[in-house]
């Protein structure tokens, strides 16, 4: 299971928190910076600060009675490209509030690191949108280290969350694109096309978590899903050569080569629609992301944007992986099965397909040749979504493939000549580098 290199988590940590203390010893200076690019009255103060995994936020009020204001940082030492996520993340709230009606907050002002206040690092400010995390409706309140569904969560609640979500699906899925990757507007011609490379989720946390190389990641869009499924691999194989301890043992270097070599062999398997039409979709679109009214359960706003991309149609046409709050691999890493995952995720698969019926009934789609409930339901019964989900898990591809997808209990003996004949070369090497690595533990943590 997920295992990260603790010398570049420590790292990125001392890095974050040595920024953030000079960050929050500047709040003055940055409370008046938001009043000045929000073009209103004085800025009284940051009233509270929050963070997250990757951004760094602080709430500024002001004098003239308008709504307080957001200014959200991605954090040194935890966020790689910073420049690109933010304009990325930029280009995304412009095209969903133009094109849409999911609720994101509006968009004041935004900058690049050269613009910022010390420069701190780039910036979005925003609307500051009253709420509470959808994730806490929904939580088990039994439980309050980890995040699961409540199981006794009323269905009529989940209705209510479910059918918003479904809209908001539906409504991504209509945009069609000719090219995987980051997309903006054209001004000139008035078009929003695909113009960069995808940022993804996983590239940041490999970057951040793995040492991995980062001259290594994809530099420009891809044309075909088949082509970007193939880096996905060679990806997955960089990250098990270089992080040192990815591999803990002799048996566990083996079953890791093994497992990332069988489960390139599935690409061509399971790789639809290579052509387009590619669709948005967002890594981190979840219900810790968004907020709702507590009282009408009204999702007032949808945030953390920045890893959204146009990308392989299947994704956007599997159903959510956050069903149950914690995704399967969460449950695998917490001593649980993947039975048990697939137990108590079906009937909220089912509960939520009906949403989307009712969805695309509102939007008049549910009768075209293949509504999206039905692609959904086709990408779980085929297998579709786990082969999907794992090649979004870097850290966890091995054991998504051996519980999900490795129905045969194919072994080594299914390599090829040439990953056969690398297999133990690959494992002394791996051994190597885990006692260089343990050796460099003693002395930097």
């Amino acid at each position: 299971m997920t295992v990260f290199d603790e010398i570049a988590e420590k790292t990125g940590d001392d890095q974050w928190e040595e920024w953030k203390k000079e960050v929050l010893g500047a709040r003055d200076e940055i409370a008046a910076f938001v009043a000045h690019r929000r073009l209103g009255g004085k800025a009284k103060e940051v009233i509270d600060w929050f963070e997250g995994s990757f951004n760094f936020c602080l709430q500024v009020t002001f004098n003239d009675g308008g709504p307080d204001a957001i200014i959200r940082f991605p954090g040194l030492g935890h966020t790689t490209f910073r420049e690109e996520k933010i304009a990325n993340e930029v280009q995304i709230i412009k095209f969903l509030r133009e094109q849409t009606t999911i609720p994101v907050p509006r968009l004041i002002s935004w900058g690049l690191t050269e613009d910022s206040p010390q420069h701190f690092g780039p910036f979005i400010i925003s609307d500051f949108v009253e709420g509470v995390h959808l994730s806490d409706i929904l939580r088990d309140p039994t439980d309050r280290k980890r995040l699961y569904l409540n199981p006794k969560i009323d269905g009529r609640t989940l209705d209510i969350i479910f059918d918003q979500i479904a809209d908001i699906l539906l409504q991504l899925f209509q945009f069609n694109f000719d090219r995987i990757g980051a997309i903006s507007k054209d001004p000139t011609l008035n078009i929003w096309s695909v113009t960069g490379r995808p940022l993804t989720y996983n590239m940041n946390e490999l970057a951040t978590t793995a040492f991995y190389p980062v001259d290594k990641f994809p530099t420009a869009p891809f044309e075909s899903a088949s082509e970007y499924f193939r880096s996905l691999i060679y990806e997955h194989k960089t990250h098990l050569w270089t992080q040192r301890n990815l591999s803990t043992n002799l048996e566990d270097a083996q079953e890791r080569y093994v497992a990332r070599h069988l489960f390139a062999q599935l690409v061509d398997k399971y790789c639809i629609d290579d052509c387009g039409p590619f669709k948005l979709f967002c890594d981190d679109f979840r219900p810790q992301n968004m907020l709702v009214d507590p009282k009408t359960l009204r999702i007032t706003a949808v945030l953390d944007l920045e890893f959204t991309n146009a990308m392989p149609g299947q994704y956007s046409s599997e159903p959510p992986w956050w069903l149950l709050l914690a995704g399967p691999d969460s449950y695998l890493f917490r001593g649980r099965t993947i039975e048990e995952f697939v137990a108590a995720y079906e009937p909220c698969l089912e509960q939520f397909l009906q949403a989307m019926q009712r969805a695309e009934r509102a939007r008049g789609t549910l009768h075209v040749d293949k509504p999206l409930s039905s692609l959904m339901r086709e990408s779980w019964l085929t297998k579709r979504f786990w082969f999907n989900y794992a090649a979004r898990k870097p850290f966890d591809v091995e054991v998504l493939f051996h519980n999900c997808l490795n129905e045969g209990g194919a072994g080594a003996e299914s390599l090829d000549e040439e990953a056969r004949a690398g297999l133990e070369p690959f494992v002394q090497m791996k051994m190597k580098q885990l006692r260089a690595y343990d050796n460099d533990c003693k002395k930097f943590l």
